[in-house]
């Protein structure tokens, strides 16, 4: 059975920083690639991070390029999504993703496994 596990997250004054974790278990690491998607109130879910088959490239939606940085460690089967320069409008829960195909970076519908969501409130 996969499973992710989150870490991380919390409360925050804008310019600060957080970071979200996230573990896999369950499959080799090897076998996935993963992301990162937020959900805010009202909204509805988007991408915010994800890297290509085997971790060559990392995507950025545009909101948080420049300020997000996602990385990952083959060792410990787990991402990391540091985030600086926090902004009230980054408030949301932040779900980590895994997808079995080479496709599909950005689109949610597909990635297989899904963690239970990290919540990051940014206070203005």
């Amino acid at each position: 059975q996969v499973q992710l596990i989150q870490s991380g997250g919390g409360w925050v004054e804008a310019g600060g920083s957080l970071r979200v974790s996230c573990a896999i278990s369950g499959r080799p690491f090897s076998s996935v690639a993963m992301g990162w998607f937020r959900k805010a109130p009202g909204k509805e879910r988007e991408f915010v991070a994800g890297e290509s088959w085997r971790g060559a490239n990392i995507d950025y939606a545009s909101s948080v390029r420049e300020r997000f940085l996602m990385s990952r460690d083959n060792v410990k089967s787990t991402i990391d999504l540091q985030m600086n320069n926090l902004k009230s409008e980054d408030t949301a829960v932040y779900y980590c993703a895994a997808r079995l195909s080479q496709q599909g970076v950005s689109n949610a519908a597909i990635y297989a496994y899904w963690g239970p969501g990290t919540q990051v409130t940014v206070s203005s």
